[in-house]
């Protein structure tokens, strides 16, 4: 028997979050966008006004103005985003415990054993749409289908505040004749590659074959092949309903941001690395988990770059243990010649703090735990004066130390895989 799988994506979600707490503003062209000064400056999302003179996402500031000088610019307010996001999840759990966040604004759900309460796929996906927007004041394009895939293109097929349903019966029609981008995670490299071989709509994709597909870009290929078909049987994750923040069963958490300036010297880099990994270490004590692994990203200003990660003896949750580790890897690795543009410190293998812990004979366990009470009763006077309310002496002097690293970079990269 077929799946019932719903995606429903919140339209230009957070120029929608700000279109209701600016109404002075929804009557004209709307976009949420990074700090330019600080090299931020792309549009994260915009309204159907700001979308009509072609203003899109990922776009500079300078590109989108060109085409609409009267555009509104507003800086991303994460906190209220957050709030409609759990609200709009809280709508989900109604319908189904089987939901995975897909970023905060999109989301599936396995509706297969709902329906008999609830009726159809296509009608609880008009319910859901209905009471966001009545109760939220936001629109969401729904997709249905029998799988992940067909029912993520069918939320971007039709927009805004729309149900699109892709069956066995309408799929090669609606689907295969695309253009193969509209394709999730065909992105411009994978679509380069494919038009080079004579691919440019999803039908063509999907009548390449297994066996071509896989010659030409190997396993990626049966996933092309399986997507293109429908094949998918991916499951929806289900999650815990009191934990939106978490949405799935995490396998690392990371931060990262682009610098102001590009760094050069050895102070700089270590302002970044210590406050990332004072953020990083935060996040994990909030969630009650303690890391095996710690890795850095380096983009360089030319946006090449390189990862490096290191394995712990021992789990962690330590603030300076995080930092420690974080500056010998990009120390040991970075050689000084070309200017660095973004860093970014991540961790994973993660476990549960409540779970028994092999000691390490290198170190000692009474500093670890005193280290442990001190870092949560930063956390605590944190979470309640502010993030930059307790500072380390290391982080003062430098213009880059007023950045609020954990408010202003949350982000939330919800892998299909």
């Amino acid at each position: 028997m077929d799946r019932t799988i719903l995606h429903s994506d919140m339209n230009g979600f957070y120029a929608s979050c700000e279109s209701l707490y600016h109404p002075e503003l929804a009557s004209r062209p709307l976009a949420v966008a990074g700090d330019p000064q600080n090299r931020h400056g792309i549009i994260l999302a915009k309204n159907e006004l700001a979308k009509s003179f072609n203003v899109r996402t990922g776009e500079a500031i300078w590109q989108a103005k060109e085409k609409c000088p009267d555009l509104e610019i507003l800086r991303p307010n994460y906190p209220l985003y957050l709030r409609f996001s759990k609200k709009a999840r809280k709508i989900y759990y109604e319908y189904t415990d089987q939901v995975e966040a897909f970023g905060l604004d999109e989301a599936w759900l396995d509706c297969t054993n709902s329906e008999s309460l609830f009726g159809s796929g296509e009608t609880i996906a008009q319910t859901i749409r209905k009471r966001i927007k009545n109760e939220l004041g936001l629109t969401v394009s729904v997709g249905v289908s029998w799988n992940k895939i067909f029912a993520k293109f069918g939320s971007d097929y039709k927009k805004p505040d729309a149900v699109t349903v892709i069956d066995r019966n309408n799929y090669k029609n609606i689907v295969w004749s695309r253009p193969v981008g509209d394709l999730l995670y065909v992105g411009p490299a994978t679509k380069r590659k494919l038009k080079n071989i004579g691919v440019t709509t999803i039908g063509r994709l999907a009548s390449m074959g297994r066996d071509r597909l896989e010659l030409e870009f190997g396993k990626w290929g049966l996933f092309l092949y399986d997507f293109a078909l429908g094949l998918d049987d991916s499951p929806v994750q289900p999650l815990d309903p009191d934990a939106y923040d978490n949405y799935r069963p995490i396998k690392s958490i990371g931060n990262s941001t682009t610098t102001p300036r590009d760094l050069t010297k050895y102070g700089e880099f270590k302002l970044v690395i210590a406050m990332l990994a004072e953020s990083v270490a935060m996040r994990l004590r909030e969630l009650d988990c303690l890391a095996f692994v710690v890795e850095i990203e380096i983009r360089y200003k030319t946006l090449n770059g390189f990862t490096r990660q290191r394995k712990l003896l021992s789990p962690t949750d330590v603030t300076r243990k995080i930092t420690q580790v974080a500056e010998e890897l990009f120390f040991e690795n970075y050689d000084f010649t070309t200017p660095v543009r973004k860093l970014g410190v991540r961790v994973s293998g993660l476990i549960s703090s409540e779970r028994p812990v092999q000691l390490n004979i290198f170190e000692n366990p009474d500093k670890i735990s005193k280290e442990q009470r001190l870092d949560r009763t930063i956390d605590h006077l944190r979470s309640r004066y502010g993030n930059n309310s307790v500072r380390k002496a290391t982080t003062l002097g430098d213009s880059m130390s007023q950045m609020d690293i954990k408010k202003d970079n949350i982000i939330h990269p919800i892998g299909y895989f």
